[in-house]
């Protein structure tokens, strides 16, 4: 199997299991979502530490520590984005089963847009044409919701609006994605313990069998295990095609509000979807065209005997 083949199939697997983990409080109820948000940070804390100390990526982690070292201004800026990421997960564990499973594939149709403009406003990064045809077409999605119904559903706006404030932030201070991931649940951990011991009855799963100590256990081994598949497929393959993958995501989401858990969808709202729809094929399209012309100066450089 190639290396792309590899990147590939990783990526497809995390996808799935972020499906999975989807669907993960409709499985738990009646456990309310707050709360099972709180044991999967405590899960997948567990799950991400196996993971680092079989792999030995304790020592990727030890090393950055280091680096860092007693610059507590630059500690301040990292963990400065961790409530941002805190909320996202429990938004992902909290909506589906509140009825805002439908806005929470929105989001994050539109997540890799705002990143895209995002890129171009604060990153330098230029725009070519088909870009700017996508960023046009998401706008007008949003521009014809707010005409619709004056208003935006604010889990759509929470998802797209801070999640690329985390990202910048860790990227201007390459902060190590799993790394990053470790701070932020070693820092998250401590609150959604004193939550679930203050809730009446919540520790009682512990000491009573029940469905929760096969749930709970599996759902810290699928977040584990989707995040370190995603990051693995992040460096396996061109950031193009792993970008051109990463919208299988929310279509799967989208997919699963509607038809799993009967999410219901508004007539009115649809012209909404096909306006980012259609944005979302503009940057996939984009995305092929540019992975098909760096195959082509690949070839052409490897047929004149150039390094490549």
């Amino acid at each position: 199997m190639s290396t792309i083949q590899k990147g590939v199939l990783a990526a497809l697997l995390s996808n799935i299991l972020f499906g999975i983990l989807y669907l993960y409080s409709d499985w738990m109820k009646p456990m309310g979502g707050t709360e099972v948000f709180a044991w999967r940070m405590l899960s997948m804390l567990a799950g991400l530490w196996l993971i680092v100390f079989v792999t030995h990526g304790w020592q990727d982690l030890f090393r950055f520590v280091y680096k860092v070292g007693r610059d507590w201004r630059k500690w301040a800026l990292i963990v400065l984005p961790t409530p941002i990421l805190a909320s996202q997960f429990w938004l992902f564990m909290w909506g589906p089963v509140n009825n805002y499973g439908v806005d929470i594939a929105m989001g994050y149709f539109l997540f890799p847009l705002v990143m895209v403009l995002c890129g171009r406003l604060f990153l330098g990064e230029a725009l070519n044409r088909l870009q700017w045809l996508a960023v046009a077409l998401a706008a007008a999605g949003v521009a014809y919701e707010l005409w619709q119904t004056h208003a935006f559903s604010w889990v759509v706006l929470w998802i797209c609006g801070t999640y690329p404030v985390y990202y910048l932030l860790r990227r201007l201070l390459c902060v190590p994605a799993l790394t990053g991931l470790l701070i932020d649940l070693t820092l998250i951990a401590p609150v959604v313990l004193v939550y679930l011991i203050l809730q009446p009855g919540s520790m009682d799963i512990i000491t009573t069998p029940s469905k929760y100590w096969l749930l709970i256990p599996a759902l810290g081994i699928f977040s584990a295990a989707a995040m370190q598949l995603n990051l693995h497929a992040s460096r396996l393959l061109p950031v193009t095609l792993f970008g051109m993958l990463s919208y299988s995501e929310p279509a799967l989401l989208f997919a699963l509000a509607v038809v799993v858990l009967k999410a219901p969808i508004n007539p009115e709202t649809l012209p909404t979807y096909l306006f980012i729809w259609a944005a979302l094929g503009t940057v996939m399209a984009d995305g092929y065209l540019k992975m098909r012309r760096k195959q082509r100066r690949s070839s052409a450089a490897q047929e004149m005997g150039a390094p490549v």
